[in-house]
């Protein structure tokens, strides 16, 4: 089997059957959704705001010049939705026009990747990606510069997602 694909089931596995033995409280402190970059990561503090910034495009480039490139689950992952919630309070319809908005000031959103395992490795080949993904995806072809703890409702959406 494929290692990416054992990682996969061993999350989905493990997160649910974590959550459906109604582990929520423990669980959902381990659970968490991380932000990635390089093993050489960009020059910058990451915090919410800045993340928040990174995503948005308003920063496009690090402390020494480097190029920033964000990058996204597709639109209907829970994954991307937690995100989303978590780090840049828009909803799916206030995003829409931001990145109408942007796209007519030469803005292009963040490229989309199908999975977190693509996102990981994009990431891990790319000077200045910045990308997130369960934490159980994150390995040492990548650097954790922080992490969000889903909420219960997100956690299994995510997990169950991971499972299919």
């Amino acid at each position: 089997m494929p290692r990416s694909g054992a990682r996969t089931r061993l999350c989905a596995l493990v997160a649910c059957g974590l959550l459906s033995a109604g582990w929520d409280g423990a669980w959902a402190a381990s659970l968490k959704l991380v932000v990635i970059t390089a093993s050489t990561p960009p020059r910058l503090s990451f915090d919410r705001y800045t993340l928040r910034n990174v995503f948005l495009k308003k920063i496009f480039v690090d402390k020494e010049g480097q190029r920033l490139i964000p990058v996204n689950l597709p639109a209907g992952s829970p994954l991307r939705q937690a995100f989303v919630q978590e780090v840049t309070h828009l909803p799916d319809a206030q995003q829409d026009d931001y990145w109408n908005r942007e796209y007519f000031q030469g803005v292009s959103p963040p490229y989309v990747l199908a999975s977190q395992q693509a996102v990981v490795r994009f990431v891990a080949a790319t000077p200045g990606a910045v990308g997130y993904v369960m934490s159980c995806y994150a390995d040492s072809s990548v650097r954790v510069v922080f992490e969000l703890t889903l909420p219960n409702e997100a956690a299994a959406a995510c997990t169950e997602r991971a499972s299919h």
